[in-house]
């Protein structure tokens, strides 16, 4: 069992390296692996074990990155042939689908097997018409980007996500696209039955929530659960619910094999043995619900891990379950060696690991109401520390929410809404949707619960809290097992170290197309823009995973959409002291209540001076752009210089006024490194030391300009949100700076300028 941890720890450490060993090292790794099990004692064989898993990792990582789609093609035109997989998914602005590539009819293009393809609906065209459907096959020119995605260290990470599905690349569909026929495989005719089974569900309870809800647990269509309904599962910890994953394939599994067994009883058969009967009926169930819910990635994981225990159990050797648990999960990455990256991979097998762990050691079955609550007791351990490490939160009515749901849906939601969409009336499906609604009830109630939220701790607080959690699950009989608690508290305690005094911290997030610089004085906190995106899905995370329990200013610089779009949802998750906006209509958009940002506006914090330089009072302005707020803040030796979407115009205004009063050893450059902004005259006064550039990757607006980068570049060291992801620096004494590309760098990550420098550069001040 040793051996079979080890290799595990070879595949886990592999996802988490900066760059891949080279084949040359790759086989020696394999031929030192070999001599070392040909030695056959313990310890060479556990370090070949080891370096069997890293080997073999390396390997399909290796096989893996080969495919990727070449620089040379990025956003150019490729004519290409495939097949729509999986469930086409209606957006607001178009179509989202997977696509098999076929074949590639441009020359000298090449394409990875699986991309993701998005078909923007046109101006005044509805988007459900648009007539994409499963199992079809096109022909069809789309322009392709890899996968890289926004970096920062907390909340979803896309990039990630798409390697460890295997989408190297995605592309949007370009006009003329041909449509070739119907796809004739099993996959196709699988996601075609998919497909209807969907369009009936809407057909009889309508695009409502309950429908999507229904659509998820029958034929696993998450994408017709709005995102709103996936933030109040998240509120309550139900969001492994209504993913078809491990719970549901067991339970599926277990009923039919529990039905099996009574009908055997009552009818025996003789040609076969009951044993292989009750097991292979139960992994058949598994099998034909997880195909029918698409063969998602987490499906396969619970089919494969079902599947090796019931090989166990029709072998009748006496393993242990958690000989059979790591069995299990070395199949799974022996299959799937990147699904460590995907955190519902130890969910589900820490959660079956705890259930096993506290249970362990008792002399007698404990009775079915003290199981409940022991598996529970389990559940909320083990889960506590990854969801708070993943997500930040934790949603302290989870256990009660889970003790009513999971039986609410496994038991009863579930198996109803299979029989339903299998039977060809509609009163079983219009129950189901009832039922579903009753349960978003439960859900809308339970989330105005309080969260748990923390800060993110350091690799070893977390260390250390997997080891008190490991101890608060020990066996019956184990002594001071409350005593884990106290291994537990500091993780769960944990504040990041404030500025020091006479500093400040700027943190430049990444959001894309769009612009949010969070900035930390020793006790005070500033936000200045929000993004585009709703606030949940990147500044949130972020704010969260920083420690900032309250924001004392939203600054929000003037009212346009990549500036001010998440503003609501940050007021309604964080307390949030004063608003300044550089626009009225931002607060009437928002139903915020703040004031209007006006030149003079000072104030101090900690040691450090805040100035809003624009607009003045009572002055007509050209445009929104003009309106943005302008705010400048100095410590002693250094100081940084926000614009917003400032023009040229401004800029000259401000020279004009200030002159050399505004000089700034970091610049957040202009509407996002636009020609528009940053004029010369403006470089020259300023002087930055470091320009700093919020832009989304190959953004359709081209920024940053060719001669603004250039110009920036001139004046000293250029950081891009774009290239080196989240960007964080401080400004004392000295000025540091470092970028999140570089702090998290793995193989499978994109590295940009700032994240292939060896050293962070530091530079002095200039007064």
């Amino acid at each position: 069992m040793l051996k079979l941890a080890l290799f595990v720890c070879g595949v886990v450490c592999c996802a988490f390296l900066p760059q891949l060993p080279s084949l040359w090292n790759l086989g020696g790794l394999c031929l030192l692996a070999w001599l070392l099990m040909w030695l056959a004692s313990p310890r060479p064989a556990m370090l070949a074990a080891f370096l069997l898993g890293l080997g073999y990792a390396d390997a399909r990582a290796q096989w893996r990155l080969a495919q990727e789609l070449p620089p040379t093609q990025w956003q150019r035109p490729v004519l290409l042939e495939g097949v729509v997989r999986g469930l086409p998914t209606p957006g607001e602005y178009g179509v989202r689908m997977l696509f098999e590539v076929e074949r590639v009819l441009t020359e000298g293009a090449r394409l990875p097997a699986r991309v993701q393809l998005t078909v923007f609906a046109r101006k005044g065209e509805a988007v459900m018409a648009a007539p994409w459907h499963a199992g079809q096959r096109w022909q069809l020119t789309a322009r392709f980007r890899p996968r890289q995605s926004t970096a920062n260290p907390f909340g979803f990470d896309a990039e990630q996500w798409l390697w460890s599905e295997g989408v190297l690349a995605s592309g949007t569909v370009q006009p003329g696209a041909r449509l070739l026929g119907e796809a004739q495989d099993a996959t196709a005719w699988v996601d075609r039955l998919r497909e209807r089974l969907v369009l009936r569900i809407e057909a009889v309870l309508g695009r409502s929530r309950a429908a999507g809800l229904v659509a998820g647990l029958t034929v696993g269509a998450q994408q017709r659960i709005a995102r709103a309904e996936w933030q109040s599962l998240a509120r309550t910890g139900l969001t492994h619910l209504v993913s078809i994953s491990g719970l549901h394939i067991t339970m599926v599994a277990g009923m039919v094999a529990a039905i099996v067994a009574v009908l055997l009883r009552r009818w025996p058969v003789t040609a076969c043995p009951p044993r292989l009967l009750i097991v292979g009926s139960g992994v058949l169930a598994a099998a034909g619900y997880a195909v029918l819910a698409g063969f998602s990635v987490p499906t396969q994981r619970t089919l494969y891990m079902l599947g090796c225990m019931a090989l166990m159990l029709l072998w009748r050797r006496r393993w242990s379950g958690l000989h059979m648990w790591w069995l299990a999960l070395v199949l799974v990455l022996l299959i799937d060696p990147f699904a460590v990256l995907a955190p519902g991979l130890w969910l589900s097998f820490g959660l079956v690991a705890a259930l096993m762990l506290s249970s362990a050691g008792r002399r007698r079955p404990a009775g079915k109401a003290r199981q409940l609550l022991l598996g529970q007791w389990a559940a909320t351990v083990a889960s506590l520390l990854p969801l708070l490490s993943l997500f930040g939160q934790f949603p302290l009515v989870s256990p009660l929410a889970n003790a009513v749901a999971i039986p609410f849906v496994s038991v009863l939601l579930t198996p109803l809404a299979l029989l339903a969409v299998a039977l060809p009336w509609e009163w079983p499906l219009l129950l189901s949707g009832w039922l579903a609604e009753w349960f978003y009830r439960g859900v809308d109630w339970l989330a105005q619960w309080p969260m748990l939220q923390v800060a993110a701790a350091p690799w070893p607080l977390l260390l250390l809290g997997g080891i008190g959690s490991l101890y608060l699950l020990a066996p019956a009989g184990m002594p001071g097992r409350w005593l884990g608690a106290s291994l537990l508290l500091p993780a769960l305690c944990y504040q990041p170290p404030p500025p020091a005094a006479g500093e400040f911290r700027v943190v430049v997030l990444d959001v894309g197309q769009g612009l949010s610089v969070l900035i930390q004085t020793r006790q005070h906190a500033l936000l200045f823009d929000t993004g585009a995106a709703e606030g949940g899905r990147w500044v949130l995370p972020q704010l969260q995973g920083l420690g900032i329990r309250q924001l004392d200013t939203l600054l929000l610089s003037h009212n346009d959409k990549d500036h001010d779009a998440a503003a609501a949802d940050i007021v309604a998750a964080l307390p949030v002291r004063r608003i300044l906006v550089g626009q009225q209509a931002t607060l009437e958009q928002y139903g915020l209540s703040g004031q209007l940002c006006q030149r003079g506006q000072s104030w101090a914090w900690d040691g450090i001076r805040f100035d809003v330089l624009w607009p003045p009072v009572a002055e007509v302005l050209a445009d929104d752009n003009s309106h943005s707020c302008v705010l400048r803040v100095a410590g002693q030796r250094h100081a940084l210089m926000l614009t917003g979407d400032a023009p040229r115009a401004v800029e000259e205004r401000l020279v004009a006024d200030y002159g050399q009063q505004l000089r700034s050893s970091v610049l957040v450059a202009g509407h996002h490194g636009s020609r528009t902004s940053t004029a010369p005259l403006w470089l020259e006064t300023l002087q930055p030391q470091v320009s700093v550039l919020s832009a989304g990757f190959l953004n359709r607006y081209r920024h940053p300009h060719p001669l603004v980068l250039a110009s920036l570049q001139q004046q000293g060291r250029v950081l891009r949100t774009d290239a080196d992801g989240l960007l964080s620096l401080t400004l004392g004494a000295e000025l540091h700076y470092d970028c999140y590309r570089r702090l998290a760098a793995r193989y499978w990550r994109s590295a940009g300028p700032c994240a292939r420098d060896e050293v962070p550069q530091a530079t002095d001040s200039s007064g």
